[in-house]
């Protein structure tokens, strides 16, 4: 693991960090902030995933997410959203496609599939070197994330409840076989066989009979993404059907921005610090 940079935040450190991933065959990066709480013994630890086209720095710069994890004694984890430079013909022609948009999955389908492992990433090699590198609780793990993000924390929490025991998401895209986005990309992952899509489709997954610790999500109703895209009636349907405990929350005049996720994210980090704590 190479340390890239560290500063003093809030009392606590936040660094990047870049190491030489197995799964993806590529360097990846990712953001830690340690609290101050941290100089002291381990902490609990969360996830961040952010969206489309972003990456380790992103949600890291823009979220505003250190000052409350101070206050309440989290580290966060920030991972890059794809691997860079895998040297696949038109990684880079899209924005929502390739670079900057692994999916938090594991590409089945050629020649994606030796590169875009995010979710066996994210979830194993990632989680492992943190918690051997860095004073953090592995036992007490919580994932959240936004839109693309969203996605990847809805689903790795709904199949890894005991792993990830606390989950949230801003305006996450919650029925991806059913959307532009979700559809795109899983095509392009996955192939044609819909029984691989819904691995990871959260709206699929609660219907299914996965379930998890009970789900915070927020939702502008001026996102622009709303109707398109992200389908949140649709998760909010299947969970009230199946006894998922979820928390939705609508927002009038909030788009999809991260001045959105900067006016809410302080209660998503005490939702995961109270279910952290014990």
């Amino acid at each position: 693991m190479e340390t890239l940079s560290e500063q003093r935040c809030h009392g606590g450190v936040q660094g990047f960090y870049r190491h030489a991933s197995q799964e993806t065959g590529t360097p990846m990066g990712f953001g830690v902030y340690l609290p101050p709480a941290a100089q002291q013994g381990s902490v609990p630890v969360v996830y961040f995933l952010a969206g489309l086209t972003c990456t380790e720095e992103t949600a890291t710069i823009k979220a505003g997410a250190q000052g409350h994890a101070s206050r309440l004694g989290l580290a966060l984890v920030m991972p890059d959203t794809s691997p860079r430079g895998a040297s696949i013909a038109g990684e880079d022609d899209d924005w929502d496609f390739g670079t900057g948009a692994g999916f938090y999955l594991n590409a089945i389908r050629q020649p994606w599939s030796a590169h875009y492992r995010m979710y066996a990433w994210v979830t194993g090699e990632l989680r492992a070197l943190v918690a051997s590198r860095f004073p953090v609780r592995d036992d007490a793990t919580g994932v959240c994330g936004h839109s693309m993000g969203g996605h990847g924390a809805l689903t790795i929490a709904l199949k890894n409840p005991d792993a990830w025991r606390t989950v949230s998401a801003f305006a996450p895209i919650c029925a991806p076989m059913q959307c532009p986005w979700g559809e795109k990309a899983f095509s392009g992952y996955l192939g044609d066989d819909r029984a691989a899509w819904a691995e990871y489709d959260a709206t699929a997954l609660v219907r299914s009979g996965a379930r998890c610790s009970p789900i915070l999500v927020d939702q502008g109703e001026d996102d622009q993404f709303l109707d398109a895209q992200l389908h949140p009636h649709l998760f909010e349907e299947a969970c009230a059907q199946a006894g998922q405990p979820l928390e939705l929350r609508r927002h009038p005049g909030y788009d999809h921005s991260y001045w959105f996720i900067q006016t809410f994210i302080a209660d998503h980090l005490e939702h995961h610090a109270r279910r952290l704590a014990g």
